[in-house]
């Protein structure tokens, strides 16, 4: 984000000159770089209160532009997608959008992450869409993948946590994970990932009982049949396997 740039939009709105200074002095605050104080030249503090709101500030030129045009679009600080009838089309605007960040917001586009795509082959905020006639929104594939690769780490076997532990904290993170995504239109996901964390706990559970008569003794107090608690009560299937057991 060029500093002199902002400044310039922000002073055309904000008419008190102590504010503007303030703004100033957040942006050229500076970063630590092993123990040296590094003075900034370009763009906001990383996780700062305040840069959210200043790339808003300055995309909202992009805003305005794109709502000239009538593009259709979406927006979120600087993660965004425009939406076009063809792939012509399609190169045609990314060319012209890139030269006017690039050349009147003077910022970068990232050159690896943009791209004229189908909409179900992009992820925008972690949903994508299916590719059906009704359009819906789904979980991004990666989405999914960073959620299971979460879980595996608190289920791993290899930890000797507590299950009422291991559940608390999976709780705590499946909770915001499930809130986030609650707004999709494809909910077979859900009852699919949940027999999938089911497993991993039951796996847990078969390596806490750790011997063959304590696994036997445990599933018969489950209201396993006898013959059927011994029989796999002293199987040598893995783990995962075993999980998955009638």
């Amino acid at each position: 984000m060029n500093h002199d740039k902002l400044m310039g939009i922000l002073a055309k709105k904000i008419e008190d000159k102590n504010v503007l200074k303030l703004i100033y002095k957040y942006l050229k605050a500076g970063v630590m770089v092993n123990g040296v104080a590094t003075r900034s030249k370009v763009g906001t503090p990383q996780g700062g209160p305040l840069s959210p709101i200043l790339a808003n500030i300055l995309l909202n030129e992009l805003d305005v532009e794109l709502e000239t045009r009538g593009h259709k679009f979406v927006r979120y600080a600087d993660d965004f997608q425009i939406y076009v009838k063809s792939r012509k089309a399609g190169q045609r605007v990314m060319a012209s959008v890139a030269t006017l960040l690039e050349e009147t917001l003077k910022l970068k586009v990232n050159k690896e992450k943009s791209a004229v795509e189908r909409p179900w082959k992009r992820k925008f905020l972690g949903f994508s869409f299916t590719v059906e006639k009704q359009t819906r929104t789904r979980i991004h594939k990666e989405s999914i993948k960073r959620l299971k690769s979460k879980v595996r780490e608190l289920t791993s076997r290899k930890s000797s946590i507590p299950m009422e532990v291991r559940i608390e904290r999976l709780n705590k993170y499946l909770n915001g994970w499930l809130g986030y995504f609650a707004l999709t239109d494809t909910k077979s996901i859900f009852k699919e990932l949940d027999e999938w964390i089911r497993r991993r706990l039951r796996m847990c559970k078969w390596k806490e009982w750790k011997v063959p008569k304590a696994r036997v003794r445990n599933l018969k107090a489950l209201g396993v049949n006898p013959s059927k608690a011994y029989e796999w009560g002293n199987t040598r299937k893995a783990y995962w396997r075993i999980a998955h057991s009638p």
